[in-house]
């Protein structure tokens, strides 16, 4: 008799310890995911408006970097071909980077895209300064420019731009 009550005594005081232990499993449980949801909202709310920002200001370098809005920029201060190809080299190099830290920010697609867009400009400058005498005037460049960027189906920075709106949007779906 006093063995079964023993027993009985000890099988209820195991099933009420692992009562109390599963209970407090749970409680714990729902306390850290709390937590971990208010820390990953309040990284949110940190991260997202540098994230935007990050993106407002890549869109605005890659205008900044179209090759129309670079010449409206810079074609005065040239004085010939040559001249003007390095301001607009000069320009898109300090464009970029002030504006490097912004990788970290956007995705790694995002930023390939930005990425192959200067060097599309780049490349554009430069095949058009090959065609020109590097003492002829600067608006000979300008226009050989023009002419490139014109026989292009799309803008060289239009399919980077137009990747970034996309990104930008799909964080707020």
């Amino acid at each position: 008799m006093e063995f079964y009550f023993l027993l009985s005594i000890i099988t209820v005081g195991a099933i009420v310890t692992y009562g109390v232990y599963m209970t407090i499993t749970k409680v714990a449980e729902k306390v850290f995911e709390k937590q971990r949801f208010d820390l990953h909202n309040k990284n949110t709310e940190i991260t997202l408006p540098l994230r935007l920002q990050a993106y407002e200001r890549m869109c605005l370098f890659l205008e900044r970097i179209t090759p129309n809005n670079l010449l409206l920029r810079v074609v005065p201060a040239a004085s010939n071909s040559l001249e003007l190809q390095h301001i607009l080299l000069n320009e898109i190099r300090e464009e970029f980077n002030h504006n490097l830290a912004q990788q970290i920010y956007i995705s790694n697609e995002a930023w390939s895209h930005i990425v192959n867009a200067m060097n599309e400009i780049v490349s554009v400058v430069n095949q058009a300064a090959a065609e020109v005498e590097s003492e002829s005037p600067a608006s000979e460049l300008a226009k050989k420019i023009f002419a490139q960027v014109i026989g292009k189906e799309i803008q060289p920075t239009t399919h980077a731009l137009t990747f970034l709106k996309q990104e930008i949007q799909g964080v707020f779906k």
